[in-house]
């Protein structure tokens, strides 16, 4: 008789219902696994073999079959060898197939019959619960990140011993996990506040537009003016995580096995921080089982790219699409994976290779042609993309010693950057979107209503700057993200000019 046990692989970031059928019969003594196995699932063989002897039953000494159905499907990872070695125990009437019905089973063996915790259990389970798997037994490392999921019973089990006494002899706890105990609303506990950066209050400024609209910018000025400081304060003005936004992003990282020890949630925005040597497929994701690359980890946060025209051209050039589609498609021969990439792009750079163009204080030593090559990295449909640049100039001397200078906290700032978003949160509830950079050509109709003086204004603006269509679209979300800075329902002439102020800034 053939007994099928119920488990789940991923694919992307969701996850598809496998069975795994098992078949004992009289022949040679062998093992073998079919249906697409990658090489983790096929050494389960092994591995099952061990963990069942040493947890005291007995290993058929019989033809094994295991068929990981669909047989279409790709099979990776070490997730199975639960419901293998589960399915092997039915067969030899350890326990009974009316048990483990609306069960599922996930987890990684050890040798001595102990689970280890592995990667993706949380989209796991949300793919389970989603097919009507009611129950599900996870490895007990992991068994907090998958009791975030709401209206099924997840069992953490300490060895496959466990997991069989929980049928026979007494059950295993059900685990309870509460999002919102871990979810941050402080801004106290980041390293780097913005009361400790001296001067630059139209950075600031630009930075926490950036932050209630989740607009990108780039800030570029002489070495020492403080732009890689400002984008470490960054993250401490970000307003704090929804939950369904911490669930979505703790599926990214448990796939990508990033996920904090500590915590079964990820709590704060992310802030990834990435070196100029990073390779696009680093940065859009890839491989032959293609993961998340940083576009994807920096999802709902961050993506810093410091020195940024460091970066090579074609690395910044993959930046386009998903800034511009806010989702990053990664195909291979056999299938493709969607990716979620809405990040805010912050970017620091120099105005010219000795970093000194417009400084007051140090000459540049660049010739026309070093400085134009220099900046030829950045494309104008890539600037296009970019909804904020600010000049940060050298800090004077005045403002240098200055110790008495009071800037505003962070916590200050922060509390602004989240009323904005709040804001935004009302007006968009029914919409699929979160902030004024997520808005649509046909949304910014509706949403960012200009009146007659503005309109004239940004007549003059098209006629003097030569505005595109897009560079349009984004300063109209930018005049929005003002306004309900202001906390004005309506975009004023004076939002028009502000966003005008930041985009119209040329390298």
């Amino acid at each position: 008789m053939v007994n099928k046990v119920t488990t789940a692989t991923i694919i992307g970031l969701e996850a598809y219902e496998v069975s795994v059928e098992t078949d004992i019969q009289n022949g040679l003594p062998s093992f073998s696994v079919v249906g697409l196995p990658d090489t983790a699932v096929n050494e389960a063989r092994d591995r099952v073999r061990s963990a069942i002897k040493n947890s005291c039953f007995s290993f058929p000494n019989r033809k094994i079959v295991v068929n990981l159905a669909p047989a279409d499907l790709k099979k990776v990872g070490t997730s199975f060898d639960l419901p293998i070695a589960i399915g092997i125990l039915l067969e030899e009437n350890v326990l009974d197939s009316g048990l483990i019905e609306n069960y599922a089973f996930i987890g990684e063996l050890s040798l001595n019959g102990s689970l280890r915790g592995i990667k993706g259990v949380l989209p796991l389970v949300l793919g389970l619960k989603k097919i009507g798997i009611t129950d599900v037994i996870v490895p007990i490392e992991n068994v907090k990140e998958a009791a975030l999921i709401e209206d099924i019973n997840v069992y953490g089990a300490e060895c496959l011993g466990d997991v069989v006494n929980h049928f026979i002899e007494s059950k295993l706890p059900v685990c309870k996990t509460d999002p919102k105990l871990y979810l941050n609303n402080s801004s106290n506990l980041f390293e780097y506040d913005f009361k400790n950066v001296k001067g630059q209050q139209k950075a600031k400024r630009a930075l926490e537009i950036a932050a209630a609209g989740g607009h990108n910018l780039i800030m570029m000025g002489s070495p020492g003016s403080g732009k890689t400081l400002m984008a470490k304060c960054f993250a401490s003005i970000l307003p704090p995580l929804e939950i369904s936004e911490a669930l979505e992003l703790t599926k990214i990282y448990s796939i990508s096995g990033l996920l904090p020890k500590e915590t079964p949630l990820m709590a704060n925005r992310p802030f990834r921080a990435v070196h100029h040597t990073a390779s696009a497929n680093g940065i859009i994701g890839g491989g032959s089982n293609p993961m998340p690359g940083e576009i994807t980890l920096a999802h709902r946060g961050v993506l810093f790219l410091d020195e940024m025209v460091e970066f090579p051209r074609n690395v910044l050039e993959v930046l386009r699409q998903p800034l511009e589609d806010g989702e990053i498609v990664i195909s291979r021969a056999k299938h493709s994976v969607k990716y979620p990439a809405k990040f805010m792009l912050l970017g620091a750079m120099n105005p010219c290779p000795c970093g000194y163009k417009g400084d007051k204080e140090k000459m540049c030593t660049c010739s026309e042609f070093m400085i134009n090559r220099y900046l030829s990295k950045l494309s104008g449909p890539l600037l296009d993309r970019i909804d904020l640049l600010v000049n940060v100039p050298r800090l004077t001397a005045k403002e240098l010693l200055n110790i008495h200078d009071s800037a505003e906290s962070s916590e200050i700032i922060r509390k602004r950057v989240i009323m904005a978003r709040q804001i935004q949160a009302l007006r968009y509830k029914d919409l699929s979107i979160l902030t004024n950079a997520e808005l649509n050509s046909e949304l910014i109709k509706k949403y960012c209503v200009i009146d007659q003086k503005s309109q004239l204004l940004l007549k003059d603006a098209i006629l003097k700057f030569g505005i595109s269509g897009r560079k349009y679209d984004r300063i109209l979300k930018l005049a929005r993200t003002i306004a309900d800075l202001d906390g004005v329902q309506n975009i004023e002439q004076s939002h028009i000019m502000q966003a005008l102020q930041y985009k119209m800034f040329d390298l």
